[in-house]
C-alpha cells in the first residue's frame, strides 16, 4: 500500500493508520501530492494507493461527507478482488469508529443549532470511500490469464519444437553429416532456430488476434515493445530447446526433459496462475530462475497497462542474460565432437 495524504490532518492520519494497522496492508511509500501514481503501479511498487484529498479532516469535523479514494492495480484480477475486499472492510471499520466518536461527542454536547451532521444522521456514512480499479475495471480474469497463456504456449512450443528437431537428426544419423559439412556450429544453431522463431512469432500474432476477438483483450501499449520483449523471450526459449537437444539422445527423452523444465515452471512458478507472494519462501527463491516470471510482468505491463519497457528494465535485463546464457551453453555443447 502507498498513501498520498494531501490533507495532513489528524483525521487523515487516523484513516491511514486504520489501513496499515489492519494487518492486511504493508506501507511501502508515503507519497507527496502530485506523485506519478501510474508509474508506481507500472513498476509494481504498490498494489493499491490510498488517496486522502485536501479538506478531508475539515469535512469530517464539519459534519460533511469526507471523501477518500483507493486506486487498485487490476491487472491481476484475483489479487485485486482480494485487496478490494480487505479495503472495504477496513473502510467500514473506519466509518464505524468515526460514527461512534461523533455520537459520543453529541451525547455530551448537542450540535450547533441542533442540526444533524453526516456522522450522526441515521444510516449515513461519514467517509465516502471510493475504490477505483485501474487497467482492468471489470476485474475480468481473462485480461490476466491471456498474457499468461502467451508466455506458456510460447515457452512450450519453442523449447519442444527446437529440441525435437535436433534430436531427430541424431536418431536418423544425419547430425554427423551436418557436423562434417562446411556448416559452423553458429550456422547450425541459426538454421535450427530461425524457422521456429518465425513460427512462434506467428503463433503470438494468432493468440493476440484470438484474444482481441474472443475475449476483448486490447494491447494498450506499443506493438514494438511487445515485439521486443517477445523476441527476447523466444530467443531464450529456443536456446533452452537447443540445450535440451544437446543432452537428450532420443525424442522421448527430449520431450520429457523439455516439458519438465519449460511447461511446469511456466505454469506453476511464473505467477501465471498462482501469485508468487503466496508461495512458500523456498519456492519463491526458485521462481527467480524462471524466465516466464519476468516475461509475464513485462508482457502484462505492455498489454494491460500501456506501459513501455522502461519500468521493467530489470525483467528485460534478466531475459537478455538468460537468453545469452542458454545460447552460450548450447553453442558449447553442440560444438563438441561427441554430440
Amino acid at each position: 500500500l502507498a498513501i498520498e495524504d494531501r490533507d495532513k490532518s489528524a483525521a487523515s492520519r487516523d484513516l491511514a493508520s486504520a489501513f496499515v494497522n489492519s494487518g492486511y496492508f504493508d506501507l511501502v511509500a508515503d507519497l507527496r501530492a502530485g506523485a506519478d501514481l501510474a508509474r508506481l503501479t507500472e513498476r509494481r511498487e504498490a498494489a493499491a494507493i490510498l488517496i486522502v484529498p485536501e479538506n478531508y479532516g475539515r469535512d469530517l469535523a464539519g459534519g460533511r461527507l469526507a471523501r477518500a479514494q483507493l486506486v487498485l492495480d487490476g491487472a491481476d484480477a484475483n489479487t485485486a478482488t482480494t485487496i478490494l475486499g480487505y479495503a472495504t472492510a477496513v473502510a467500514g471499520e473506519a466509518n464505524l469508529a468515526v460514527v461512534r466518536a461523533a455520537r459520543g461527542r453529541a451525547a455530551g454536547a448537542p450540535t450547533a443549532g441542533g442540526a444533524p451532521t453526516a456522522a450522526n444522521a441515521g444510516g449515513v456514512a461519514p467517509i465516502d470511500y471510493e475504490p477505483r480499479v485501474w487497467y482492468n475495471p471489470e476485474l475480468k480474469t481473462t485480461q490476466f490469464l491471456v498474457p499468461g497463456l502467451i508466455g506458456f504456449i510460447l515457452m512450450l512450443t519453442a523449447v519442444l519444437s527446437t529440441a525435437m528437431s535436433v534430436v531427430r537428426e541424431k536418431e536418423r544419423g544425419t547430425m554427423e553429416q551436418l557436423r562434417v559439412s562446411s556448416l559452423s556450429a553458429g550456422e547450425l544453431l541459426l538454421g535450427k532456430t530461425l524457422p521456429y522463431l518465425s513460427i512462434s512469432l506467428a503463433a503470438t500474432t494468432i493468440i493476440l488476434l484470438a484474444a482481441r476477438v474472443l475475449f476483448g483483450v486490447v494491447v494498450r501499449g506499443s506493438y514494438l515493445d511487445l515485439f521486443i520483449i517477445t523476441f527476447i523471450y523466444l530467443v531464450g526459449a529456443l536456446g533452452l530447446g537447443l540445450l535440451v537437444s544437446s543432452i537428450a539422445d532420443s525424442q522421448a527423452m527430449a520431450f520429457q526433459l523439455g516439458a519438465g523444465i519449460s511447461m511446469l515452471p511456466a505454469i506453476l512458478l511464473s505467477g501465471f496462475i498462482f501469485p508468487i507472494r503466496s508461495m512458500p519462501l523456498a519456492v519463491q527463491v526458485i521462481t527467480y530462475a524462471v524466465p516466464a516470471r519476468y516475461f509475464l510482468v513485462a508482457l502484462r505491463g505492455v498489454i494491460l497497462k500501456g506501459a513501455g519497457l522502461a519500468p521493467y528494465g530489470r525483467d528485460v535485463a534478466f531475459l537478455v542474460a538468460y537468453a545469452l546464457a542458454v545460447l552460450g551453453l548450447a553453442f558449447v555443447r553442440l560444438s563438441r565432437k561427441e554430440v
